[in-house]
């Protein structure tokens, strides 16, 4: 069916809503290759993220906007018929993206966000996956940091596994290491959301400590426990790790692909994540610290008067977030090995940007997923679902963000 835009980018009028036009005006330009719009709740505030997008792009003046409430059903309904792919940027998605998803899985439209709130994530393929694949509507959650890096690092490791050596990989391993970079209001938000459910709901507990929690649910689960919560010293890469707070999410996300993609890489496929800290005695003291620093302070953000005097004196506002200056000084490196099935040795990847992980990078990694949904047919999944970047986008999604600056490569055995 004709739709009216290639994509509407939701939200944009928010932190990172805002960086992501941005680099859809600088990488894409505007009514030239892609047709797009800007929409959020409040019209002033849309046309000032259009008069700065000109200093960008003069087509700018001529970007569309969409306005409407993120609660009002009908408005979505509306925004989604018109649109082959809606992008948004609105969180915590928790509080404010379902009625989003719902319109989209009932339009056939594709969705794309960047949220790391796993019991999001559940409930929509809960309440939605099963209709979108009626529909053709493609739901595509963590479309940012978290968790392209982990996702389509493993989907890059298995395809070269499986197209240089004949094989897979049996386990893959993901190092975060060096990064730089800043926090959002947006992400301190959801945050404290996530906490919020946690404490009152049991359930919600029970989630975030099943490591299977996003696979579906007449899947056949592996043989992965409990996130890593420790210190450990990994001789893949030479250095001690400790515990990586995303693991929460993006474990799950990776998991979640094998099993759409029919366990290609195999139902006893494993999967970790952890931080580096480096080696020797100054290597273990920090990861210590670390791992330290993480369950006091989970145990502290549990403790719902100390969860909200954090949010209120000590993180973030909504819409406040890391200047220019940080986000160009900022950069990520992830490190993964996988080691490949019988005797043919361990493969090893780097995923590598060069901003700010969680905002310059993260918006060059979600407008890339709007515009891949959008514009790569043939190249991409067919089939609708709630899904992730690897089984919906996979390596045509790689190819936009290397051609975007990223770095995703492999080395094997002798290479």
């Amino acid at each position: 069916m004709a739709r009216t835009y290639d994509v509407v980018l939701w939200g944009a009028t928010g932190f990172t809503g805002g960086l992501v036009a941005e680099y859809l005006a600088k990488k894409h330009g505007v009514g030239r290759e892609l047709r797009w719009a800007i929409g959020g709740r409040n019209r002033e505030k849309l046309e000032k993220v259009r008069a700065g997008l000109q200093a960008i792009d003069p087509a700018a003046n001529d970007l569309a906007l969409v306005v409407g409430d993120g609660k009002d059903r009908a408005a979505l309904d509306r925004m989604a018929i018109d649109a082959r792919v809606v992008c948004s940027t609105v969180g915590p998605y928790a509080l404010h993206g379902r009625e989003l998803v719902g319109a989209c899985v009932e339009a056939g439209t594709d969705y794309c966000d960047l949220t790391g709130e796993p019991q999001f994530v559940r409930a929509m393929i809960d309440e939605h996956h099963a209709r979108a694949g009626q529909t053709g509507a493609r739901i595509v959650h963590c479309c940012g940091y978290d968790s392209i890096p982990s996702d389509l690092g493993t989907l890059m490791l298995e395809e070269y596994a499986c197209e240089r050596h004949g094989t897979r990989c049996e386990e893959v391993k993901h190092f975060a290491g060096e990064s730089k970079g800043g926090m959002s209001g947006g992400t301190a938000a959801s945050m404290v959301e996530l906490m919020d459910e946690a404490t009152r709901d049991p359930g919600i507990r029970r989630l975030l400590d099943d490591p299977y929690s996003l696979a579906p649910s007449d899947s056949a689960t592996g043989r992965d426990g409990h996130d890593q919560r420790g210190v450990r010293w990994d001789s893949d890469v030479g250095m001690w790790t400790g515990p990586f707070l995303m693991a929460a999410i993006n474990t799950r996300v990776v998991r979640r692909s094998n099993a759409l993609l029919e366990h290609a890489w195999g139902e006893d496929f494993r999967y970790r994540e952890a931080m580096t800290f480096g080696k020797g005695a100054r290597g273990w003291l920090f990861a210590a610290g670390v791992a330290a620093g993480t369950t006091v302070g989970m145990a502290a953000m549990a403790v719902g008067p100390v969860r909200r005097l954090a949010a209120e004196r000590f993180l973030p506002a909504s819409g406040e977030g890391p200047s220019k200056e940080v986000r160009d000084a900022g950069y990520f490196v992830s490190r993964l090995v996988g080691t490949m099935r019988g005797d043919a040795g361990k493969l090893r990847g780097t995923v590598r940007g060069v901003s700010d992980p969680g905002y310059g990078e993260t918006a060059k990694m979600l407008g890339e997923s709007a515009v891949c949904l959008a514009k790569d047919d043939g190249k991409t999944r067919k089939e609708g679902g709630v899904l992730t970047p690897a089984s919906s986008m996979g390596m045509t999604l790689v190819e936009r963000l290397r051609a975007a600056g990223m770095t995703f490569e492999v080395t094997g055995p002798g290479e």
